[in-house]
């Protein structure tokens, strides 16, 4: 569920998101995109292979590429992610994609020789992460980072992270650019309104008892977060605050329960009453 609770079927680290719709985002081709100054390509791969003749695995990644954006720092902090990248460029990223695929394949066929041979039934093994431009709003760029993968087990697994970056300061967006609200308030809040999100789950009375899904005391208020016009949001992935068939999780915090406490400059920006 956007911006509550959601059980998805994909599923290590980050996978697809449904994109939300961007200001001011024209689309001048099918893999490009513009908005004012801010020009967002992309670079993908796709690929599998046959390690034995019951394992298929396969691989998917997709970069943004930011041809407009020049500061080294804001770049290294958008793709922190991915060590070792020097060339930001369009045709640098794709290499780095096409590196990092066959250093996959290689891992996989490699590490785990000395038993992968036993494996007597089909199995596709898998690998994917992606970036999503999710909004670009008065100068502040919302991506979310997802990932999921599969090697054996159970069932596979999968992660959310989100980063906003504030294009004017050409720098990764922190809490304390937003609210000086203490994280033991932030966190009482946020334990607070999960059980005002509509999962499904209630107690004997009909009342959400959301909380009582729980592996943690406190929810933490971590610097996975993302807003828009009405709320602060903090997302969570699978087994951070609670067990895989509870979802990922997104808790708001809306702007009034900040109230008093928020960065000038981030009020005036987002055009906060």
């Amino acid at each position: 569920m956007k911006n509550t609770i959601a059980i998805f079927a994909l599923s290590s680290f980050f996978v697809f998101s449904a994109c939300k719709k961007n200001e001011k985002i024209k689309n001048p081709t099918t893999e490009n995109k513009q908005s004012g100054e801010l020009v967002v390509d992309s670079v993908k791969v796709m690929d599998s292979t046959k390690i034995t003749d019951s394992l298929k695995v396969s691989y998917a990644s997709k970069l943004l590429v930011f041809p407009s954006l020049k500061d080294k720092k804001l770049l290294d902090s958008i793709y922190f992610q991915n060590q070792g990248i020097t060339d930001f460029s369009k045709t640098g990223l794709q290499a780095y994609l096409d590196k990092e695929k066959n250093q996959y394949f290689s891992s996989v066929k490699n590490d785990n020789k000395d038993w992968v041979s036993d494996i007597t039934y089909a199995q596709d093994w898998y690998s994917s992460s992606y970036m999503n431009l999710v909004s670009n709003t008065n100068g502040y760029m919302h991506i979310q980072y997802l990932g999921s993968g599969y090697e054996g087990g159970a069932h596979d697994n999968y992660g959310f992270s989100e980063r906003v970056f504030d294009l004017k300061n050409n720098k990764k967006l922190e809490l304390q650019n937003i609210t000086s609200m203490p994280k033991a308030k932030l966190e009482e809040i946020l334990m607070k309104n999960i059980n005002n999100i509509n999962s499904g789950t209630t107690d004997d009375k009909g009342e959400v008892k959301n909380s009582e899904m729980l592996l943690v005391e406190k929810i933490p208020a971590t610097n996975n977060f993302y807003f828009d016009k009405k709320n602060l949001y903090f997302h969570y992935s699978p087994y951070e605050i609670a067990a895989f068939a509870a979802g990922d999780i997104t808790i708001p915090i809306s702007w009034e329960e900040l109230k008093g406490t928020l960065n000038t400059e981030f009020k005036e920006r987002m055009k906060i009453k």
